[in-house]
């Protein structure tokens, strides 16, 4: 290309220099405003992925969602081993009227064998509250609470197996090494209190979950969003501070310092060393504030008695009263996430929620440790005022079948049409969204896979499920897959 000079001479262009004339100036103008303009649209209407900006030396920082949040915190009380909706909350007169009859045109065998005839709920129902929502016997203290709950009828789940499925409603699909929800909450949003961690998994007196650590573990996110499991019963390992003087513990912290300092200046864009350092550092301000949290010896007597933690003649359920007085103390602390399990791993269903083949006698048992404790913190948080910013989801991993198993008093496993529910910051109280068919075995109305309830925990928070990623492996992955929409029905 020439370039005419002052004098009207012709000059050659340098190499690998360029210019451009009007119409080329005027043309390109017209297609960057025109990608303004889309990029804008596409914002506008949440279509566009994107990452938390997360500085390495602060991952747990405060962060903004991308729009205003009706809740800041979560509580989740998740009822390990798949609690039967047809003894708690789905009512089914029609399940009552053909008990003992054998399924017209079900299933001849299910995940664990032949199935036998219909069985009625093994509880009672009643009414309850100004809205007559049918409730179980069995579970008293929280019916008193169902104008309170929204529930979701028609869940589903991807897996009929505990492992999987407890995969697929803590992680958003059932295979393993992908974050929890609470890494996804505390990833996008960090944390308020940098004196504690961001996320806290209350594992049940009994035991862990069937899929353990998987259910609050960070998959292929930053370590530093994983879950830090501890309970009442078993506080944090390595929480004691070191035996030495109180100045030469102070000396050796600002010796240590001054010395990852150094470091850290010499190797500028190491982020594994800042959030290595930072996760330290918050494991040295968690000796100082972790005791007096976990300390219950401070709870007034009528507290403790309310949520039976002072039950003698239950200890399990006085440990779990412990656990979910721990749990309201995390979420008033500040604590961003708080999973909180009730049941523990597969054991025929002594120690969970499993019951195949004994299930009034379990439940009778699971009922008792869950009920008035659960109940309690959920009217102590409300009564305190923390239900304004907390949202409080009840959940399970599946179902239970309309008919018992050939020769048992059990039902089998049914990821086919289920029950959860939440209450609390943003959630509108006293509404039932979707149906199961009249046995309760599908759902047939507003459906809903456990995408749409992840969706709708994020959409309170203040995220767009599809926005909230992560690029692993050349995919920008999100906790719901490709699927999920936010239940609007159940929001206030």
């Amino acid at each position: 290309m020439h370039l005419r000079n002052q004098n009207g001479s012709h000059q050659q262009q340098p190499l690998g220099q360029s210019t451009q004339d009007r119409r080329g100036f005027l043309s390109n103008a017209a297609t960057a405003l025109g990608s303004i303009a889309l990029l804008d649209l596409l914002s506008s209407d949440r279509l566009l992925a994107d990452q938390p900006t997360i500085d390495p030396a602060r991952p747990f920082a405060a962060r903004q969602p991308h729009f205003p949040a009706k809740a800041k915190n979560v509580l989740v009380i998740f009822c390990a081993g798949a609690v039967s909706q047809l003894e708690t909350w789905d009512y089914k007169p029609e399940l009552i009227k053909h008990d003992g009859q054998p399924l017209k045109g079900g299933p001849a065998v299910t995940f664990q064998g032949p199935a036998g005839d219909l069985a009625r709920p093994q509880y009672e129902f009643r009414q309850r509250g100004e809205t007559g929502k049918w409730v179980s016997d069995m579970i008293p203290h929280l019916a008193e609470l169902t104008d309170d709950f929204a529930f979701v009828h028609s869940l589903t789940s991807k897996s009929n197996t505990h492992g999987p499925a407890e995969n697929f409603l803590s992680t958003g699909t059932p295979l393993d090494g992908f974050p929890s929800l609470g890494s996804w909450i505390s990833y996008g949003m960090g944390s308020e209190n940098q004196d504690l961690p961001a996320y806290v998994a209350i594992p049940d007196p009994r035991g862990v979950p069937q899929n353990g650590s998987n259910n609050w573990g960070a998959g292929f996110l930053p370590a530093a969003f994983q879950g830090t499991p501890f309970s009442s019963k078993q506080p944090l390992r390595n929480l004691s501070a070191p035996d030495v003087s109180p100045g030469a513990d102070l000396a050796a912290r600002k010796l240590l310092q001054q010395m990852n300092q150094r470091h850290q200046d010499n190797h500028p864009g190491d982020t594994k060393l800042a959030a290595r350092i930072a996760s330290y550092e918050l494991a040295a301000r968690m000796q100082m504030s972790m005791p007096e949290l976990s300390d219950l010896s401070s709870e007034p007597a009528h507290v403790l008695r309310s949520y039976g933690a002072d039950d003698e003649s239950n200890p399990v359920r006085a440990a779990y009263a412990r656990n979910c007085i721990l749990a309201r103390r995390m979420i008033e602390s500040g604590v961003r996430f708080v999973q909180l399990f009730n049941g523990a791993y597969a054991s025929g269903g002594d120690l969970n929620w499993d019951g195949h083949n004994k299930l009034k006698e379990q439940y009778d048992k699971h009922a008792a440790v869950l009920d008035q404790p659960t109940a309690a913190m959920i009217k102590d948080m409300k009564a305190r005022g923390l239900l304004d910013d907390t949202l409080v989801v009840w959940c399970t991993e599946f179902g239970r079948m309309p008919f018992f198993q050939k020769g048992s008093k059990g039902r089998d496993h049914n990821p086919d049409g289920f029950t959860c529910w939440m209450t609390g910051a943003g959630v509108k109280p006293g509404v039932s969204h979707g149906v199961t068919d009249e046995l309760g075995q599908k759902a047939i109305q507003d459906v809903r896979p456990l995408y749409d309830f992840n969706a709708t925990i994020l959409h309170l928070l203040g995220f767009d499920h599809e926005r909230l990623t992560f690029e692993h492996n050349g995919i920008q992955r999100r906790l719901t897959n490709v699927e999920g929409d936010v239940i609007h029905e159940i929001l206030a």
